[in-house]
């Protein structure tokens, strides 16, 4: 039986990525045991990859916690682990040099990594050089296939914990939100403040949401706050440092996801749900939403986020959130 590692320590949609390439890697060794090494703060979201048979998190903090103790502790257990796997294959998709230390150290009779430059090969017995111009879940299906993968049909399926959903049944309840009706979850922060549509465009979408009928949330991450403070003070729904997974089971009972380059809206993609990202350009390569590029509000002819006119994000956002109209019957 194949006992295969795959490797992608960070970040959120990143890891998100790797979905389609995990159920190639699944179709191709139907009896494989599959483990997944993710950071410690990422390690949740393989609750929602069925083809994942188990996971190991990394404390990377522990280790750059300048603690010798500490990180003697996790460095030599992560060590131990990873020799006791006995792993045939390792597939590491991240290709930076800690990844390519920790492939090599398994030991594992074949290594497959993604490479960003030559000097990181020694690490793989196949390493293959990063496309920067197709998206980074193409390239993972890529990598896979150069390496002999040949999956019929990759899905991109992201399977939403029931905990997580009750619990977000639960924030409706709460907020006396009515998950009958329309409803429009908002992230309008980044990580990256070059990434960020300026909050004010995003409540003006979301008033007029909100008097189209439709309920708005906000959310965002544990140190968003003070930033969402302005959807706070105008009586929006607002939801920050919930779990990533209850945030995705907000998301799976909205009709529609709006915000920027996110993990949350790569997971939300992943979870079938319809998503609008607002977003700096949508040239080769870009992480847009993935096999949606349609999803994707981008300037004109720049890269300048603040380009972007709420008109333009008001019109995608109208057509998401009206239903259908019904063919009349005879």
């Amino acid at each position: 039986m194949e006992n295969i590692l795959v490797i992608r320590l960070k970040a959120i949609g990143d890891v998100i990525f790797t979905l389609p390439a995990v159920g190639a890697l699944r179709e191709q060794f139907p009896a494989a045991k599959i483990t997944f090494l993710t950071s410690k703060e990422n390690a949740s979201l393989l609750r929602g990859f069925p083809q994942v048979n188990e996971v190991i998190a990394l404390d990377r903090a522990a280790l750059r916690s300048g603690n010798p103790l500490k990180i003697t502790r996790v460095f030599f257990g992560l060590l131990r682990r990873l020799r006791a796997g006995k792993f045939s294959l390792v597939v590491d998709f991240q290709g930076f040099g800690e990844t390519a230390w920790l492939a090599r150290i398994t030991g594992a009779p074949q290594r497959w990594g993604s490479v960003y430059g030559s000097g990181r090969r020694w690490a793989y017995t196949r390493g293959e050089e990063r496309e920067e111009q197709i998206h980074p879940a193409d390239w993972n299906l890529l990598l896979l296939h150069r390496c002999g993968v040949s999956a019929r049909a990759s899905t991109n399926e992201f399977a939403l914990p029931a905990d997580a959903l009750a619990a977000a049944r639960q924030f409706f309840t709460e907020n006396s939100l009515d998950p009958g009706r329309p409803t429009l979850v908002i992230q309008p922060l980044t990580s990256t403040a070059q990434k960020n549509w300026p909050l004010e465009k995003f409540l003006a979408v979301a008033r007029d949401a909100r008097e189209s009928g439709a309920q708005v949330i906000f959310v965002g991450g544990p140190g968003d706050g003070p930033g969402l403070e302005p959807a706070r003070a105008e009586k929006f729904c607002v939801a920050t440092g919930l779990p990533l997974l209850v945030s995705a089971g907000l998301v799976q009972l909205a009709a529609l996801m709006l915000g920027g380059d996110t993990g949350l809206g790569h997971l939300a993609v992943a979870q079938g749900r319809r998503v609008i990202m607002v977003m700096r350009h949508s040239r080769p390569g870009a992480c847009v939403p993935f096999r949606h590029p349609d999803w994707a509000v981008v300037p004109d002819q720049s890269c300048h986020i603040q380009e972007i006119t709420i008109e333009a994000v008001l019109n995608e956002t109208r057509k998401a959130l009206t239903p259908p109209a019904r063919n009349a019957s005879c």
